[in-house]
């Protein structure tokens, strides 16, 4: 083989895979096109129309009038506001013991014995359950006149009337499916535990809470990840509970951001309003997801 030869080689080797690279990277993107192009239509062109609403005074069927910040300084001078802010905190604190719990009843199913699945399937039934038909079930429950709290505690106690124990109340009843939700991903989760990593860690005599603590919950730590994430998500965007049980009341004093939102727009036809209302609960919400996945990068690398 000549030298002119030899040189060429290493340069059709290079044509050739430069040509392989351009096609895998132009079939990636014919690939990716139609999911970018939905993302783009369903949440990234909502997100900015919503933005761009709140700058603007309507009611959704005369003009639109610009009002700049008007929106959000009348938002953050509302006594509601704060209320359904509060609300939100107590959701978000209350509404994390779904994954604990979930753990809980994870590691109880997690054996095998004749009828756990007909067992798993009773604990998971909650979660296929709609919001509405729970609010309804536990509206029923509350109830002081025939409820099953009444026969239980002895005396009608109205949970829902009072403004002191409203939002509690329908944390209570949000707990009831959330919590089969985290156990079916730790259920997942402890399916793909390394049993000889388990078997190992008995032989050197951990056992009961160290078991669970040093060898159990690290290998379950993207399962607790998933749970909590989508606790917290699903915790700041409560809505359907509130709207069956209580409407905000009683004086809004079990609204949330996401029922405060809801009820300008669609009572008071204050669409600008209503998006300025979004627009801060969608900026609460970024901080804390934008917090989580630096955190997961941060651990990947």
């Amino acid at each position: 083989m000549s030298h002119t030869a030899a040189r060429r080689l290493p340069a059709a080797r290079h044509r050739r895979v430069s040509t392989t690279r351009h096609h895998q990277h132009r079939a990636a993107f014919f690939f990716l096109l139609p999911g970018c192009a939905l993302f783009t239509l369903c949440v990234i062109y909502p997100i900015v129309s919503s933005i761009s609403l709140s700058f603007y005074n309507w009611d959704g069927m005369t003009p639109k009038t610009f009002a700049g910040l008007a929106n959000y300084v009348e938002l953050f001078q509302s006594d509601t506001f704060y209320t359904a802010l509060k609300n939100n905190l107590i959701w978000l604190g209350l509404f994390l013991l779904a994954p604990p719990l979930g753990l809980l009843f994870a590691l109880y199913l997690n054996q095998h014995l004749r009828g756990m699945r007909v067992v798993k399937s009773l604990f998971f039934a909650p979660f296929v359950l709609s919001g509405v038909v729970v609010g309804l079930v536990f509206s029923w429950f509350y109830d002081p006149t025939f409820g099953l709290l009444r026969l239980i505690v002895g005396r009608g106690i109205p949970v829902l009337g009072d403004p002191h124990t409203v939002t509690f109340g329908i944390i209570f009843a949000a707990l009831w499916p959330q919590t089969p939700f985290c156990m079916i991903l730790y259920l997942t989760g402890l399916t793909g535990i390394n049993p000889e990593v388990v078997e190992a860690a008995r032989m050197e005599g951990a056992k009961g809470l160290r078991l669970l603590w040093h060898v159990i919950l690290p290998q379950l730590r993207p399962a607790t990840f998933m749970a909590v994430v989508l606790t917290v998500i699903g915790a700041l965007r409560s809505f359907d509970l509130i709207a069956v049980m209580s409407g905000g009341g009683p004086f809004d004093s079990s609204t949330v951001l996401a029922y405060f939102m809801y009820d300008q727009a669609i009572k008071y036809y204050r669409e600008g309003y209503s998006a300025a209302i979004a627009v801060v609960l969608f900026a609460i919400m970024l901080v804390y997801i934008v917090f989580h996945l630096r955190r997961m990068l941060r651990e990947e690398r």
